[in-house]
C-alpha cells in the first residue's frame, strides 16, 4: 500500500511539474489583439486624394501593436495573423477600401451605393507577417464612408499563433 501512494505521489508531482511548465510556456506566447472604430465626426470622404484610414477610437489593444495616430497595425513578431474590417456609408455613391501590407495593395474592396441607407460589408484576411510588418486600410480619393458613435466602420486583428 505504502508504493502505491508513493507511485501516486510520484505522478502527481510530474503532473504539477508538466501544468506549471504549460502555463510558463503559456505566459511568454505573445498576446496580440486590437478592436478599433473609426470616428464619432459623420462623413470621411470625398477627397482628392486617396488617405489613410485612422480608427482613432481605440476599445482593444492588447500589446499595443496598432496606432491610432498613424492609423498603422504593425506586427510585433513573426506569425500568422487574423484581420478584419467593417466598412459602412449611407448615401449615394462609391464606398470603400484598399488594403495595404507595407507599401503593397493586397485587397481592393468596392460597393456602389444607390440609396440613403445604411450599407455595409465586411472582409477579412488572413496573413503570415514577419515582425515590423504594417497593415493599414486607405479610402480611394472619390469614396466616402460614414461612421458615428455607433462604430458603424471597424478595424480589428489578432495573432493567430506565432512562427
Amino acid at each position: 500500500m505504502l508504493y502505491v501512494l508513493c507511485c501516486a505521489c510520484e505522478q502527481f508531482a510530474l503532473l504539477c511539474i508538466s501544468l506549471s511548465l504549460v502555463n510558463f510556456l503559456l505566459s511568454k506566447k505573445p498576446k496580440v489583439a486590437f478592436y478599433t472604430a473609426l470616428t464619432d465626426a459623420g462623413y470621411v470622404g470625398p477627397n482628392s486624394a486617396d488617405i489613410t484610414l485612422k480608427y482613432s477610437k481605440v476599445f482593444t489593444n492588447i500589446g499595443n501593436a496598432y496606432s491610432p495616430a498613424t492609423g498603422f497595425f504593425t506586427a510585433p513578431v513573426k506569425g500568422v495573423y487574423y484581420l478584419q474590417f467593417t466598412v459602412c456609408a449611407n448615401h449615394t455613391g462609391l464606398m470603400g477600401v484598399y488594403v495595404y501590407k507595407n507599401n503593397q495593395k493586397i485587397m481592393y474592396n468596392v460597393e456602389w451605393k444607390e440609396d440613403q441607407l445604411y450599407k455595409y460589408f465586411t472582409n477579412s484576411v488572413v496573413l503570415e507577417l514577419m515582425a515590423g510588418d504594417a497593415i493599414h486600410l486607405v479610402l480611394p480619393s472619390t469614396y466616402s464612408l460614414y461612421d458615428d458613435s455607433n462604430n458603424h466602420n471597424t478595424f480589428s486583428g489578432t495573432l493567430l499563433f506565432p512562427l
